[in-house]
Order: structure tokens, then C-alpha cells, then sequence
């Protein structure tokens, strides 16, 4: 049974940053993707940022690349989401998500075997 505890989330200023956690449990994620999405109010989720657990090779979509750093760090388990330079869109909840796939892009939210409860990051202007 995998597990995925995200934290991290809050309230902050437009120009602020933030940086989400999401600790894995329950499995070797040696050949998985690691994603973060987010869902904002009467939107679909969108995918943010993939990452490769093995290699460590990333991949961002366009409204964060420049902004956001996925990261992972293998003795803990956990995933990290830095959030630079915030902006009011930002405002949403932040999901991680594990695919247990290679995805060398965006992961559909069909493709993910499981998912993080979700954090509310708000971001005020």
C-alpha cells in the first residue's frame, strides 16, 4: 500500500515562495514517475511537474517552468515542490501524484496509481 503525505502548503504574498513536501511510503519507487498537479477552484487538475525517481531527470509544464523546481530526495522518500515568485493564479490545491510508468512529460491523471491528499497553497496579492 503506497502512501503519499503532502505538507507544506499555506497562505502567502504574491512574489513569495513556498516549498511543498511529499513523503512516499509503502514501496521502492526506483522506476516511477513523481508528479505535482494542481486543481483550482471549478478547474480541471493540471499537471505541473514530472520527475524521474531513478534518474532524476525533470520536466515542467509551460505556467511554472522558470518559477517552480521539482526535486526528490531518495534516503527520505519525499518528493519537493519549490514555489518562487507566487502569483494570485497560483492559488489552488497541490497534489503529488505517483505513476508507476516513465513518463518523460506531462502524466494524464489517468495514469496516476496514486495520489497525495492535497494542500492548499493561497497566494494573496
Amino acid at each position: 500500500q503506497v502512501q503519499l503525505v503532502e505538507s507544506g502548503g499555506g497562505l502567502v504574498q504574491a512574489g513569495g515562495s513556498l516549498r511543498l513536501s511529499c513523503a512516499a511510503s509503502g514501496r521502492t519507487f526506483r522506476h516511477y514517475s513523481m508528479g505535482w498537479f494542481r486543481q483550482a477552484p471549478g478547474l480541471e487538475r493540471e499537471w505541473l511537474a514530472t520527475i524521474w525517481w531513478s534518474t532524476g531527470s525533470t520536466i515542467y509544464a509551460n505556467s511554472v517552468r522558470g518559477r517552480f523546481t521539482i526535486s526528490r530526495d531518495i534516503a527520505k522518500n519525499t518528493v519537493y515542490l519549490q514555489m518562487n515568485s507566487l502569483e494570485p493564479e497560483d492559488t489552488a490545491v497541490y497534489y503529488c501524484g505517483v505513476a508507476t510508468t516513465l513518463y518523460n512529460g506531462r502524466i494524464p491523471d489517468s495514469a496516476v496509481d496514486y495520489w497525495g491528499q492535497g494542500t492548499q497553497v493561497t497566494v494573496s496579492s
